[in-house]
């Protein structure tokens, strides 16, 4: 039985998704919590694995029962799969940085990380105009400038498209660069916050910070909407702009094909990743 969970956490205390020994990750918080309750060794995979201090309120991920698991859930005081939330985020207890929001059996091909098809990050930034709200702190990055939204939200849309985003991310070895930006625009909300949409069908190491980063260089005038264009074109990670800091970015969304779809794109996924990385080693 392959069950979807939906998950949401702040990512402040957290050194990121992925579980490393001796440190305090969600994946390790969550699969120590199952264990409690299925017993095993449960292991999570994931939409996108997030960095330190990132946050997340639409993350999604996949988790693969044994038949003793199985057996151990049914005979829970509520069997159905449907329950394990609350069973898991009973044994995190109230108040925890990370919960489960919702449990349910996985359509069959599902694959949380490959049967994706994009991935929406929200990015926070309080600058002069909004000022600093202390209660945003761990949620929002401040720019002790003034920011002008409309050549920030003209630098992001000249960013839309296929392309290959080496100037944005960070270097992993076998790792393409090559992404395709779904949707990236800039608004200033009622609070007086900026708030950055950013939709692509993956991301690579680094990108979103990296971007937005541009776009607040572009916004108090150290850099032009041409130059996010020309630093892209020029494919050569850059030190031109910041890449801002993890508690501003939130991952707010993954989106997924009709059922019919899934295991179709989980194999599409697949093989492009491998195809990816074998162009790499030439």
């Amino acid at each position: 039985m392959r069950l979807r969970l939906d998950i949401a956490y702040d990512g402040t205390d957290f050194r990121g998704w992925a579980r490393q020994p001796g440190l305090r990750t969600v994946q390790g918080a969550l699969e120590a919590a199952l264990a409690r309750i299925l017993a095993g060794d449960p292991q999570l995979v994931v939409a996108g694995r997030t960095d330190a201090g990132v946050h997340a309120a639409g993350q999604v991920a996949h988790l693969d029962l044994t038949d003793a698991q199985q057996e151990r859930l049914a005979k829970g005081r509520d069997g159905a799969p449907e329950a394990l939330a609350g069973r898991v985020n009973g044994v995190l207890r109230s108040y925890s940085d990370v919960t489960v929001r919702a449990v349910r059996v996985a359509p069959a091909g599902f694959d949380a990380r490959f049967s994706a098809v994009w991935r929406r990050y929200a990015y926070r930034v309080a600058d002069r105009v909004s000022g600093y709200d202390p209660l945003e702190r761990l949620h929002t990055t401040t720019v002790n400038a003034p920011l002008e939204v409309a050549a920030m939200d003209a630098a992001a849309r000249s960013l839309i498209g296929l392309h290959d985003f080496a100037a944005y991310c960070k270097a992993r070895e076998e790792a393409t660069t090559i992404r395709t930006l779904l949707e990236f625009d800039w608004r200033r909300g009622a609070d007086g916050i900026l708030v950055a949409n950013v939709k692509a069908d993956a991301f690579c190491h680094s990108m979103v910070r990296a971007l937005v980063g541009a776009c607040v260089a572009v916004g108090d005038g150290r850099l032009s909407v041409d130059d996010v264009v020309r630093l892209r074109d020029e494919a050569t990670r850059t030190s031109a702009f910041p890449v801002l800091a993890a508690r501003g970015l939130t991952l707010a969304e993954v989106g997924y094909p009709a059922d019919e779809l899934l295991a179709a794109r989980a194999e599409q996924t697949r093989a492009r990743r491998s195809l990816d990385a074998a162009a790499e080693s030439l």
